[in-house]
């Protein structure tokens, strides 16, 4: 199932789509539930996730959102 939203991490708002099942799987991250993450920041790609990483967190915001949804949905 694709889940949409925005999440607020210090004074930065991301956009984020995530790909969540309902079972962890070896494509899922660290082999979770979710097999599909990005996460947008004014408009640009700053980390994107789709059955292995193509672009990880790019700074310490980018990877505290990206943890935030990992917590909430990956287990």
């Amino acid at each position: 199932m694709w889940k949409e939203g925005s999440i607020k991490v210090h004074n930065t708002i991301f956009h984020y789509w995530i790909k969540v099942y309902g079972e962890g799987s070896q494509y899922g991250i660290d082999g979770g539930k979710i097999s599909k993450l990005m996460l947008k920041r004014e408009g640009e790609i700053v980390c994107n996730y789709d059955r292995g990483w193509d672009i990880q967190p790019v700074d310490d915001e980018a990877r505290l959102a990206y943890e935030i949804l990992v917590q909430a949905e990956n287990f």
